[in-house]
């Protein structure tokens, strides 16, 4: 079936609209209305071809929040009219030791991304979510808690479990202190979470003007990583450090505030190595670690404690004819905190 999209044609394009190739919904298929569609900064990466494996034409998005309109014979966890939601993922082998574990993210036959993945069903590959549908196997579909207001909630599928299960998985809590690097996209989800799991959250960010949004996303301190005096009055005292920043940065900086044993882990990928001291991890104990977004299970345990937290990502909401201009926007880090696109723009 045809449905409408936005595409990049090749890595120089503008977004534009394109027709794309929807497969019917087979026995154990749910299919969804978009609603809203987040937008991600490795969108723009997969676009412009930046990763040297984009296939063209391509139709980002990877966090989407729709509305079930059909179900097939088979499905049980979904209904029409049901709340539901796509991350990152639509498919993995489902029998390697990783995906049996419920990490699917870390198939060991790569999983299938929701966009620029091989597409299992129609052949070539997978179309995302700037678009007005989609047909997803019902195992890698999530229900959405009534109580989240839907547009916030579409980074929660990317932004959102990247920090939450890096947190989860290094037991973030109570008695903590724990450090969040970079208030962007990633980093302001994860001052939420940590704030929300009970630990002691201090926010390191080279912009000043952020300083009163950090507090008021959560952190109880907030310090200008350019500032050493204000840097060296942390050294060795935390447990944990999620490192949100994708730019070159000094990794040693951040790697002498942890305390015995404490753990410093990177969620944004810088395109260079980062230069790493040895001395910094032998003396004392420390960890230097990565995380990448989070299975099924854990992604649903997500939107499910957001739901009684209700936590939700700030956001712009933005009609999908605006992504260009988002865009631009969004390499010149001129957003607070996502930008969100509403799919009823496309439809009209």
């Amino acid at each position: 079936m045809k449905v409408h999209a936005y595409a990049a044609q090749d890595a120089a394009s503008a977004v534009l609209p394109l027709d794309i190739t929807r497969r019917e919904p087979g026995a154990t298929d749910v299919e969804m209305d978009i609603l809203y569609c987040g937008v991600c900064h490795s969108d723009l990466h997969q676009a412009h071809n930046d990763w040297k494996n984009t296939v063209y034409p391509c139709v980002p998005g990877h966090e989407i929040v729709g509305r079930v309109s059909r179900v097939g014979p088979e499905v049980t966890k979904f209904k029409v009219g049901d709340l539901s939601a796509v991350g990152c993922m639509v498919d993995s082998c489902r029998t390697c030791e990783n995906c049996r574990a419920g990490h699917e993210q870390y198939c060991l036959s790569f999983p299938t991304f929701t966009y620029n993945g091989q597409d299992k069903h129609l052949g070539g590959h997978t179309f995302g979510g700037y678009s007005t549908s989609i047909v997803v196997d019902e195992g890698f579909v999530l229900r959405v808690p009534e109580t989240l207001d839907l547009a916030a909630t579409a980074p929660l599928l990317c932004a959102g479990i990247t920090t939450y299960s890096p947190l989860r998985h290094w037991k973030v809590g109570p008695g903590q202190k724990v450090g969040i690097v970079g208030l962007g996209g990633l980093g302001h989800m994860g001052v939420k979470f940590a704030r929300a799991f009970g630990a002691h959250v201090v926010l390191f960010t080279t912009s000043p003007s952020k300083i009163e949004d950090g507090l008021r996303l959560g952190a109880h301190e907030v310090v200008v990583s350019t500032d050493a005096n204000a840097m060296a009055k942390h050294q060795g005292s935390f447990n944990f450090i999620l490192d949100a920043v994708s730019a070159p940065h000094d990794i040693n900086a951040y790697l002498g505030l942890l305390k015995l044993d404490g753990t410093l882990t990177l969620v944004g990928a810088p395109e260079q190595p980062l230069p790493v001291s040895a001395f910094n991890l032998l003396l004392p104990r420390r960890n230097f670690a990565g995380s990448a977004i989070g299975g099924i299970a854990e992604t649903q345990e997500m939107l499910d404690f957001c739901g009684q937290h209700g936590i939700v990502s700030d956001i712009e909401l933005i009609p999908m004819q605006g992504i260009n201009e988002a865009w631009a926007r969004l390499l010149k880090q001129d957003v607070r905190y996502r930008f969100v696109i509403d799919m009823a723009s496309l439809k009209s």
